[in-house]
């Protein structure tokens, strides 16, 4: 494993810490935006066999759900299994978790923008608003090592170089 990766790991740890204390986390992944596909890339996990590092969301992710994180850039909350099976299609296997509650947070970098998401998940019936509020500080108390944390990861694979044409070959 990289430096790199063993400190953004460490970091993500730490939050994750934080916030099983309050509001509390059953299972918690950090993803990480990655706006060119309009994805999410596991980059932590409290659960790596059901939710392994390096998976990636795009097709399933509910218009309504990045409405509000990725381009209003706020939390979001479903309090309930109803609310959670709305916007996620892994509802079942969050659900055999012991989890039927969620509050995924953006982390924003210095220009406002959206570089990574939060996710906290619990029982059924634990968040409310004030539960949202909550993790909003403890996220923001950690808010420039979270930054570093997504921003060491690369969001998209360099292209490959051209090759270029051969010289004296005529290109009509």
């Amino acid at each position: 494993m990289s430096g790199n990766t063993m400190n953004t790991d460490s970091t993500f740890q730490q939050a994750f810490a934080s916030l099983q204390q309050d509001p509390g986390v059953i299972l918690f992944t950090a993803l990480q935006w990655i706006p060119q596909r309009s994805g999410l890339k596991r980059l932590f996990t409290s659960h790596p066999a059901q939710y392994p590092v390096g998976g990636e969301k795009t097709v399933e992710i509910s218009p309504g759900w990045l409405g509000t994180v990725i381009e209003d850039k706020k939390p979001f909350l479903a309090p309930d299994l109803a609310a959670l099976r709305e916007v996620f299609t892994d509802s079942e296997l969050i659900q055999q978790l012991g989890c039927g509650a969620v509050i995924n947070v953006p982390v924003l970098d210095p220009h406002s923008t959206v570089v990574g998401v939060l996710a906290l998940l619990d029982a059924e019936g634990k968040y409310t608003k004030q539960s949202v509020a909550t993790a909003v500080e403890v996220i923001n108390a950690n808010l420039p090592a979270l930054v570093q944390a997504f921003e060491a990861h690369p969001t998209e694979v360099p292209e490959a170089p051209e090759v270029p044409a051969v010289p004296g070959k005529d290109t009509v």
